[in-house]
């Protein structure tokens, strides 16, 4: 099964994510520290380091589920195109999809944890202003990957609830 989180930075997917894949043995595949690497490499920020983030994470994806692995990839997935590259994954390797979008209902709280998280990613630095442009640019699930079975979870719910409920939605 090819898992796919989605959700604003800072919202806690993925931290749901790293829970998960510990709980169920499963490799997490994270954009972030991929888009991190390419920048400390020298490759300029303009160029589309982002994108090139998620072709890398796919491949690795790709790979586990050739291998006969599930596979949780953890990305932001704001856009169509972003989501779709799932839908076309899981479909190459004829395997289930799932979406796992964390969302965080109180933006004071989502803001806090924006401000005061320390990420090991000195390239990736993120701001609350980025996190609000990330949310003006957040797309409607529509096209094929809104036919995808998704769960949304809420992060002001404990992190346990939403393991638990994560969990379920995938056994289902």
């Amino acid at each position: 099964m090819l898992i796919a989180m989605a959700g604003l930075p800072g919202a806690g997917k993925s931290t749901i994510g790293q829970v998960l894949g510990s709980r169920l043995g499963l490799p997490v595949v994270s954009v972030d520290p991929i888009e991190s690497a390419i920048l400390r490499a020298g490759i300029d920020s303009d160029q589309p380091t982002g994108l090139a983030a998620y072709l890398v994470a796919e491949m690795h994806a790709e790979g586990a589920l050739e291998g006969g692995r599930s596979v949780i990839v953890d990305a932001v997935n704001a856009v169509t195109p972003a989501r779709e590259q799932w839908v076309n994954l899981a479909a190459r390797q004829s395997e289930p999809l799932r979406f796992i979008e964390v969302i965080c209902s109180d933006p004071a709280l989502h803001r806090e944890r924006i401000e005061s998280r320390e990420r090991l990613l000195p390239h990736l630095e993120l701001t609350w202003n980025a996190v609000e442009q990330s949310l003006e640019e957040y797309a409607e699930w529509t096209g094929p990957s809104a036919a995808i079975a998704r769960i949304t979870l809420d992060s002001v719910e404990p992190l346990g609830v939403n393991v638990e409920r994560a969990l379920a939605f995938l056994e289902s």
